[in-house]
């Protein structure tokens, strides 16, 4: 069982009612493995357990990323995203535990929010980033997909047109044009996005736990659905990644190429 203290991808800390849950690969751009993974679902659930916690805000460690999704260099060379406590790479699950925890989670969105990472801040209640952050999906250009709550719910968020767009031809997005289309909240100088983030968690914090609790479940209740959706697609994933197709995306990202999907048209 995974402990807070035994932590080496995340970082964990509670601050007036508040917890900190922050991504901390910066070496890699705060991308995910699979230890990564692990340790954010443990987190998120201490903070669900923890009644002095009213409120959680999800971050990435230094000036550069968020979270750049998928660690692309660890599948690249092992197949795979690393060892895991239950063997799976649980991405799926913590999902689902975003949506579920009974608590408002705050996205504070530092810089690069793409691929698995952009679908993570998508899931979380409301996102706030600096005016340094970029957006943007790659799964088409490294050979992956997210066809869950990263394509159905966004297009809720976002509408049909415009997440069609983002995963369509991956492009990637300013801050400003987030705002705009309703992918984040607010956009805050670099300096300013932890301290409005913890405002934000604080007045929550102020707030009736059990009513937060039921709107939340009440919010989701429409997008629950998404939850089979997710189940296929992630099968489907499971498979899809070790075809030749998939693996040519994950080597030119490794070799720093354009990708030749031409054979597979």
């Amino acid at each position: 069982m995974i402990k807070v203290e035994d932590f080496t991808d995340v970082l964990y800390a509670v601050q007036d009612g508040v917890a900190v849950i922050t991504i901390n690969r910066p070496d890699r751009y705060n991308a995910l493995r699979g230890r990564t993974v692990d340790e954010l679902i443990y987190a998120f659930r201490q903070a669900w357990v923890d009644s002095t916690v009213g409120a959680i805000v999800l971050t990435g460690a230094g000036d550069k990323a968020f979270c750049s999704g998928g660690d692309q260099k660890e599948r690249a060379l092992t197949g795979g995203y690393g060892q895991t406590e239950s063997g799976m790479f649980e991405i799926e699950r913590l999902h689902q535990t975003i949506r579920q925890v009974p608590k408002p989670v705050i996205a504070a969105v530092n810089g690069f929010a793409i691929g698995g990472g952009h679908v993570l801040h998508v899931l979380c209640d409301v996102s706030l980033a600096s005016t340094t952050a970029r957006f943007g999906q790659v799964g088409p250009r490294v050979g992956s997909f997210d066809a869950g709550f990263g394509t159905a719910y966004l297009a809720r968020v976002v509408g049909e047109k415009r997440a069609r767009e983002i995963w369509f031809f991956c492009e990637q997005y300013d801050a400003e044009t987030a705002e705009r289309w309703g992918l984040v909240n607010r956009v805050l100088p670099p300096d300013a996005l932890m301290d409005e983030a913890l405002a934000w968690g604080r007045k929550a914090c102020a707030l009736s736990p059990k009513a937060l609790r039921t709107l939340k479940h009440s919010f989701n209740a429409d997008t629950d659905h998404i939850i089979g959706i997710q189940s296929l697609a992630f099968d489907v994933l499971d498979l899809f990644v070790d075809t030749p197709e998939a693996k040519e995306g994950g080597a030119a990202f490794i070799e720093k190429r354009p990708p030749d999907f031409t054979p597979f048209r």
